[in-house]
């Protein structure tokens, strides 16, 4: 990731988009300016963005609270995969309408958020290929105005979604998507699972014999018996995150490239990720990013130790929304360093002011990432950094 001096002068925060099968089909990013007012280039935030998202890779939906800033993005030129999401009293005001088509010419995806204050005209509705709506706001079987009729014709996202039960009302409601995370129910115990998959109990006991530190023989033995956890930790570990020069083949080369307290790291993502149900989907994605970011956020540290183990911490930071128990009872079973214990279990320690940044990041709550931001001594340049880092990362392995 360059040094964009774009980047110190922004706050980023990141969400999901996530379809009725549950499927991550965009990255919302939200950016703040940090000084109100500030001049930034919008030619220069895109170019940092590009990055992460190429012309030819994933889409990302921008949501700017700048209205000057949004104004110059819309006179700029985005790849056709990058979404701008437009308030209602700008998508009204004849001074964009220009810019509007121009952009929905180009292939771009315009969202509109928010009510207008007077009905829209005709010609600039088909710019706009979805309408975002808030969950708390949604009325859709009350009576509207001609101008939120309007808006009615186009296909909505629901945003303000924080549980299953907001979820599937939004899509019983006929949401072509939702914004957020909801990631507020314990997943497990609404699934209803009673006991523990059988890709998740191989985990569990490769994770316990690696930390034993037992030999390559026991620990292959153990692999064999679940082929389809063998693949997928192949294929984490061959992905262009894990940055190997050499491809690892087997099970026994993973174990000598890596050495155990590496590998450990890898079984830490593939628990996470574990398991077939559609509404742990989120879930997955929330936590891989989660222990990316985290270690991105010491990556200067000379400390390995550490940095696995912010990774770590991260990754199973959800692993009580996954399993419907608490960390208190989940973790007497999983061998965890004690300062992650201590974040996970606990609620403080070193570690917790990083996941509680990360989770802020998630939020999109710039208060609590100034805050917080403060209190480990980073600056925004070096949060944004870690937070595009990681959704780079991530993103090789979704």
């Amino acid at each position: 990731m360059s040094d964009n001096t774009i980047l110190s002068q922004v706050a980023l925060g990141y969400s999901p988009m996530i379809d009725r099968q549950r499927a991550v089909v965009a990255t919302r990013l939200t950016v703040f300016p940090v000084r109100p007012d500030a001049t930034i280039d919008a030619g220069a935030l895109l170019a940092a963005l590009t990055e992460v998202w190429p012309a030819d890779g994933a889409t990302v939906s921008i949501n700017v609270a700048s209205e000057t800033l949004l104004a110059d993005l819309l006179a700029a030129a985005p790849a056709p995969n990058v979404m701008i999401e437009v308030p209602a009293f700008m998508a009204g005001d004849s001074a964009n309408f220009e810019a509007l088509g121009r952009l929905y010419a180009s292939g771009n995806k315009l969202l509109i958020k928010g009510r207008p204050v007077r009905e829209l005209p005709r010609e600039v509705l088909p710019f706009f290929k979805y309408s975002i709506v808030d969950a708390a706001d949604d009325r859709r079987t009350a009576e509207v105005d001609a101008s939120a009729a309007a808006l009615r014709s186009i296909p909505f996202v629901q945003s303000g979604v924080r549980t299953l039960a907001a979820l599937d009302a939004s899509f019983q409601r006929g949401a072509a998507a939702v914004v957020g995370w909801p990631i507020d129910d314990a997943v497990g115990s609404a699934r209803g699972d009673k006991g523990t998959r059988p890709d998740v109990q191989a985990v569990v006991e490769l994770i316990q014999r690696v930390d034993k530190g037992e030999d390559v023989d026991r620990l292959e033995a153990t692999l064999k018996r679940d082929p389809t956890t063998a693949f997928k930790l192949l294929r984490y570990i061959n992905s262009p995150a894990f940055g190997l020069r050499v491809e690892v083949s087997s099970f026994r080369h993973a174990i000598m490239m890596l050495g155990h307290q590496k590998l450990k790291r890898w079984l830490a993502l593939l628990l996470a990720t574990a398991g077939q149900d559609n509404n742990l989907k989120p879930v997955m994605y929330a936590s891989v990013r989660r222990g990316m970011m985290m270690e991105e956020l010491v990556r200067g540290s000379s400390d390995d130790e550490m940095r696995g183990e912010v990774f770590i911490c991260g990754v199973f930071s959800l692993l009580d929304k996954s399993f419907g128990q608490p960390f208190a009872e989940l973790l007497k079973s999983l061998p965890v360093p004690p300062k992650v214990c201590q974040a996970l279990a606990q609620g403080d320690g070193p570690y917790r002011p990083l996941l509680d940044l990360v989770q802020a990041v998630e939020a999109e709550s710039l208060y609590d990432m100034r805050e917080l931001s403060d209190r480990l001594l980073l600056g925004a340049g070096e949060v944004n950094r870690a937070v595009l880092r990681a959704l780079k990362s991530a993103a090789t392995l979704d």
